[in-house]
């Protein structure tokens, strides 16, 4: 079948209640898409609107968390029943629910999946839309294996409605009942808190792989007025704390997005450093470097307040210092973690012959430093040169994060001050020195 001499029909990918969608190809352009195909005929005026609704409202979205609509037509091979589609971007994954067949996501996978569906809800709700029917279905995957970086989609909104509306009676009937807020099954005012309530239970059983409110229609709706959702013991701290947030009962008590997403991106972070130390074969200890002269470093007080403060203000979770020529010897203010990578890395900056620093937003995609981590839980970094007061460059003050991120103008300028402040540090140790050891009468 081929949809207005374009569309190549080629075979099902899913079916709910009200459509079937398609892998398809768009013979015009050369690509896959999926095409969405309507089963209600169009003669009824209500299932006209909420289909012209969806195809409406997906045309005036675009986000890299959402699935992108690309064209929208009438099927009319039977003038008799005429089919509404919508053809949208195909995603090389398959959706929640079936990944979780094969078992839970890791909590690294859940935290990427809770970063990305974060971000496509605040970026629907800013729109003044609630998306109503979050659940593993409409939630499509991309990357799903392990090692690479798992990333989520936001599909159908079938079912979306304006924030603030009221619910219609018998609400719990709209939406799939195991990933219902308490409001909607109590047919309260919608506000973005009840998306926020649907996307913790999705990520529960993403966590999980269980089904937080089993059972029958009913049961499942009205189960989470009286208990909250059940988060296993060994799931880390963090994700634990968010999930829990994201479930309370009370909307007004219930974590926000805004507050789940640096809850999510922290949790990340936490868990691609503990991931990392735990897969390091267990190493020889090594000979204790050689004691730098005092004249050429900053006290290691000093050191800790001006690393201290460069990670606060640039909010990551590490900043260290480099001293010294990474071609001869170099005197590192590193933890010993990683010490020998993280040096190779920050140091790179000593080669290049340019004074104002650089940043890297992924080290494992940057051609500058792709080579120079392996284990490391650094995924993003900047490096601004220390310059004394002769303009020689002595060293590096390093900031570093264990995701992925764009470090602005802005903190590029804050991390040149501070590095200044150690190159003041640096001279006045040497004045220091040249003054109590001067051999001179």
């Amino acid at each position: 079948m081929v949809l207005p001499e374009r569309y190549r029909i080629e075979h099902v990918i899913g079916r709910g209640g009200t459509a079937v969608v398609y892998a398809a190809h768009d013979t015009l352009l050369n690509r896959a898409v999926a095409v969405k195909v309507f089963t209600a005929p169009t003669d009824s005026a209500r299932v006209l609107r909420e289909q012209q609704h969806e195809a409406q409202m997906l045309a005036g979205l675009s986000h890299h968390a959402l699935v992108t609509l690309f064209d929208a037509g009438v099927d009319d091979a039977d003038p008799e029943q005429p089919h509404i589609y919508l053809v949208m971007e195909r995603v090389d994954g398959p959706d929640l629910g079936q990944a979780l067949r094969s078992g839970a996501l890791t909590p690294v996978q859940v935290a990427y999946l809770g970063l990305d569906l974060c971000d496509a809800l605040l970026y629907v709700h800013e729109r003044g839309w609630l998306h109503r029917d979050i659940k593993p279905a409409n939630v499509l995957l991309s990357g799903r294996a392990s090692e690479r970086r798992l990333r989520g989609k936001l599909s159908d909104f079938g079912i979306a409605t304006v924030l603030g509306a009221a619910a219609d009676d018998g609400e719990f009937t709209v939406g799939t009942a195991a990933y219902l807020s308490p409001e909607q099954v109590e047919g309260g005012v919608l506000a973005s808190a009840s998306d926020v309530y649907s996307l913790g239970l999705v990520l529960i059983q993403a966590a999980t792989g269980r089904v937080s409110f089993p059972g029958t229609v009913i049961e499942s709706a009205f189960a989470r007025l009286t208990r909250d959702p059940e988060i296993p013991d060994g799931t880390p701290p963090r994700l634990a704390s968010v999930l829990a947030g994201m479930t309370r009962r009370s909307p007004s008590e219930r974590m926000t997005l805004e507050e789940a997403r640096a809850q999510f991106e922290r949790t990340l972070a936490e868990q691609i450093a503990s991931d990392t130390v735990a897969a390091q074969p267990a190493a020889a200890p090594a000979a204790p470097p050689p004691a730098p002269a005092i004249a050429d470093v900053p006290p290691d007080r000093e050191f800790a307040r001006i690393t201290g403060i460069a990670a606060r203000l640039l909010k990551v979770p590490a900043a260290f210092v480099v001293l010294g020529d990474p071609r001869e010897e170099a005197s590192a203010f590193v933890p010993e973690a990683h010490r020998t990578e993280l040096v190779a890395l920050a140091t790179r900056a000593l080669l290049v012959d340019r004074v104002d620093g650089w940043s890297v937003e992924d080290v494992h995609a940057d051609p500058r430093t792709s080579g120079a981590v392996h284990t490391a839980p650094v995924r993003s970094m900047a490096v601004q040169p220390i310059i004394d007061g002769a303009g020689r460059r002595i060293g590096v003050l390093a900031v570093l994060d264990a995701l992925p991120r764009t470090f602005d103008a802005e903190e590029g300028a804050t991390l040149t001050d501070l590095a200044q402040l150690v190159g003041h540090e640096v001279d006045l140790r040497r004045a220091v020195r040249r003054a109590l050891f001067s051999r001179e009468p």
